[in-house]
Protein backbone atom coordinates (compact mmCIF):
# COMPACT_ATOMS: atom_id res chain seq x y z
CA UNK A 1 0.00 0.00 0.00
CA UNK A 2 1.75 3.31 -0.96
CA UNK A 3 -0.14 6.64 0.88
CA UNK A 4 -0.14 10.00 -0.89
CA UNK A 5 2.13 12.41 0.33
CA UNK A 6 0.45 14.43 3.41
CA UNK A 7 0.49 18.32 4.01
CA UNK A 8 3.37 17.51 6.15
CA UNK A 9 5.35 16.04 3.16
CA UNK A 10 4.35 18.94 1.32
CA UNK A 11 5.67 21.77 4.21
CA UNK A 12 8.83 19.87 4.03
CA UNK A 13 9.22 19.43 0.24
CA UNK A 14 8.64 23.26 -0.01
CA UNK A 15 11.66 24.02 1.96
CA UNK A 16 13.93 21.68 0.33
CA UNK A 17 14.17 19.34 3.01
CA UNK A 18 15.07 16.06 3.03
CA UNK A 19 13.04 13.26 4.53
CA UNK A 20 12.51 9.73 4.20
CA UNK A 21 8.66 7.73 4.93
CA UNK A 22 7.72 4.96 7.36
CA UNK A 23 4.67 3.00 6.83
CA UNK A 24 2.86 0.83 8.75
CA UNK A 25 -0.01 -1.14 9.89
CA UNK A 26 -1.92 1.03 12.17
CA UNK A 27 -3.91 -1.07 14.86
CA UNK A 28 -6.97 1.31 16.52
CA UNK A 29 -7.16 0.02 19.50
CA UNK A 30 -3.24 0.81 20.19
CA UNK A 31 -2.04 4.65 19.02
CA UNK A 32 0.75 4.74 21.29
CA UNK A 33 4.41 6.22 20.39
CA UNK A 34 6.07 2.88 21.60
CA UNK A 35 3.81 0.43 19.57
CA UNK A 36 4.65 2.91 16.27
CA UNK A 37 8.11 3.03 16.98
CA UNK A 38 8.56 -1.18 17.10
CA UNK A 39 6.58 -1.21 13.79
CA UNK A 40 9.19 1.10 12.00
CA UNK A 41 12.17 0.10 13.81
CA UNK A 42 12.96 2.75 15.49
CA UNK A 43 13.80 2.74 19.85
CA UNK A 44 10.56 4.89 21.16
CA UNK A 45 12.78 7.30 22.69
CA UNK A 46 13.72 8.35 18.58
CA UNK A 47 9.77 8.33 17.81
CA UNK A 48 8.43 11.30 19.05
CA UNK A 49 4.54 12.45 19.46
CA UNK A 50 3.17 15.28 19.06
CA UNK A 51 0.89 16.54 21.84
CA UNK A 52 -1.34 19.59 21.81
CA UNK A 53 -2.09 21.73 25.15
CA UNK A 54 -4.08 24.28 25.94
CA UNK A 55 -3.04 27.31 28.43
CA UNK A 56 -4.87 29.77 30.93
CA UNK A 57 -3.13 32.96 28.96
CA UNK A 58 -1.58 31.95 25.89
CA UNK A 59 -3.58 29.51 23.98
CA UNK A 60 -2.94 26.44 22.26
CA UNK A 61 0.74 25.12 22.28
CA UNK A 62 2.06 22.01 20.66
CA UNK A 63 4.67 19.73 22.64
CA UNK A 64 6.69 17.21 20.91
CA UNK A 65 8.44 14.44 23.22
CA UNK A 66 10.31 11.37 22.84
CA UNK A 67 7.38 8.45 22.63
CA UNK A 68 8.45 6.93 25.93
CA UNK A 69 8.59 10.12 28.04
CA UNK A 70 5.58 11.65 29.95
CA UNK A 71 4.74 15.61 29.63
CA UNK A 72 5.19 17.65 32.38
CA UNK A 73 2.50 20.24 32.36
CA UNK A 74 3.69 22.47 34.85
CA UNK A 75 6.87 22.54 33.12
CA UNK A 76 5.06 23.19 29.95
CA UNK A 77 3.44 26.27 31.35
CA UNK A 78 6.22 27.75 32.78
CA UNK A 79 8.26 27.67 29.55
CA UNK A 80 4.95 28.73 27.51
CA UNK A 81 4.20 31.88 29.68
CA UNK A 82 1.35 29.91 31.14
CA UNK A 83 0.03 29.47 34.69
CA UNK A 84 -0.90 25.97 33.80
CA UNK A 85 -1.47 24.29 30.67
CA UNK A 86 -3.67 20.81 30.27
CA UNK A 87 -3.93 18.58 27.28
CA UNK A 88 -6.37 19.97 24.74
CA UNK A 89 -9.45 17.71 25.00
CA UNK A 90 -9.99 14.32 22.38
CA UNK A 91 -13.05 15.56 21.26
CA UNK A 92 -11.02 19.34 20.23
CA UNK A 93 -8.19 17.28 18.84
CA UNK A 94 -9.22 17.62 15.32
CA UNK A 95 -11.03 20.83 15.08
CA UNK A 96 -8.11 22.74 16.76
CA UNK A 97 -5.11 20.88 14.81
CA UNK A 98 -6.52 19.56 11.73
CA UNK A 99 -5.24 16.18 12.37
CA UNK A 100 -7.13 13.19 14.20
CA UNK A 101 -5.31 11.05 17.27
CA UNK A 102 -2.61 9.38 16.27
CA UNK A 103 -1.54 11.53 13.48
CA UNK A 104 -1.21 14.51 14.50
CA UNK A 105 2.61 16.34 13.76
CA UNK A 106 3.42 19.95 14.23
CA UNK A 107 3.57 20.51 10.42
CA UNK A 108 0.70 21.93 8.48
CA UNK A 109 -1.73 22.09 11.62
CA UNK A 110 -4.69 24.84 10.93
CA UNK A 111 -2.80 27.53 12.58
CA UNK A 112 0.92 28.45 13.42
CA UNK A 113 1.12 27.26 17.34
CA UNK A 114 4.18 27.58 19.22
CA UNK A 115 6.08 24.30 19.06
CA UNK A 116 8.03 23.36 21.73
CA UNK A 117 10.56 20.32 21.22
CA UNK A 118 12.18 18.44 23.98
CA UNK A 119 16.08 18.83 23.69
CA UNK A 120 16.77 15.38 23.41
CA UNK A 121 15.21 15.58 19.89
CA UNK A 122 18.59 17.14 19.16
CA UNK A 123 20.49 13.80 20.85
CA UNK A 124 20.32 11.63 17.38
CA UNK A 125 21.11 11.77 14.00
CA UNK A 126 17.03 11.24 12.84
CA UNK A 127 14.01 11.30 14.39
CA UNK A 128 10.99 9.81 13.37
CA UNK A 129 7.47 12.21 13.78
CA UNK A 130 4.22 11.73 11.96
CA UNK A 131 3.54 12.55 9.01
CA UNK A 132 0.06 13.66 9.60
CA UNK A 133 -1.74 10.23 9.22
CA UNK A 134 -2.24 7.05 10.88
CA UNK A 135 0.36 4.57 9.46
CA UNK A 136 3.06 6.92 8.08
CA UNK A 137 5.76 8.47 9.57
CA UNK A 138 8.75 11.26 8.72
CA UNK A 139 12.15 10.43 9.11
CA UNK A 140 13.86 13.50 9.66
CA UNK A 141 16.97 15.58 11.04
CA UNK A 142 16.27 17.34 13.88
CA UNK A 143 17.63 20.59 12.55
CA UNK A 144 15.31 20.25 9.88
CA UNK A 145 12.34 19.37 11.80
CA UNK A 146 13.33 22.55 14.44
CA UNK A 147 13.65 24.52 11.56
CA UNK A 148 10.29 23.78 9.88
CA UNK A 149 8.16 23.77 12.86
CA UNK A 150 9.97 26.61 14.72
CA UNK A 151 10.21 24.66 17.77
CA UNK A 152 12.09 25.57 20.65
CA UNK A 153 14.27 23.12 22.38
CA UNK A 154 13.87 22.70 25.89
CA UNK A 155 13.31 19.96 28.83
CA UNK A 156 9.83 19.87 30.18
CA UNK A 157 8.94 16.31 30.56
CA UNK A 158 8.57 14.87 33.57
CA UNK A 159 12.26 12.66 33.01
CA UNK A 160 13.94 15.71 32.67
CA UNK A 161 12.17 16.99 35.96
CA UNK A 162 12.69 13.74 37.44
CA UNK A 163 16.88 13.66 36.54
CA UNK A 164 17.65 17.35 37.64
CA UNK A 165 16.05 16.57 41.23
CA UNK A 166 18.16 13.18 41.73
CA UNK A 167 21.23 15.25 41.01
CA UNK A 168 19.59 17.53 44.37
CA UNK A 169 19.45 20.45 41.56
CA UNK A 170 16.32 22.73 41.92
CA UNK A 171 14.37 23.63 38.03
CA UNK A 172 12.79 26.92 37.58
CA UNK A 173 9.63 25.17 37.85
CA UNK A 174 9.88 24.25 41.17
CA UNK A 175 9.45 27.63 42.41
CA UNK A 176 6.75 28.59 39.88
Amino acid sequence: MVMSKTNACRILDSLGIHYELREYKVDPGDLSAESVAAKVGFPSSQVFKTLAVKGDRRGVAVAVIPGNYELDLKALAQLSGDRKVEMLPLKDVQSVTGYIRGGVTALGMKKDYPVFADETLELWDAVCVSAGQRGLQIVIAPADYLRATAARGRDFTREAVRRLHDHGKETPFDRA
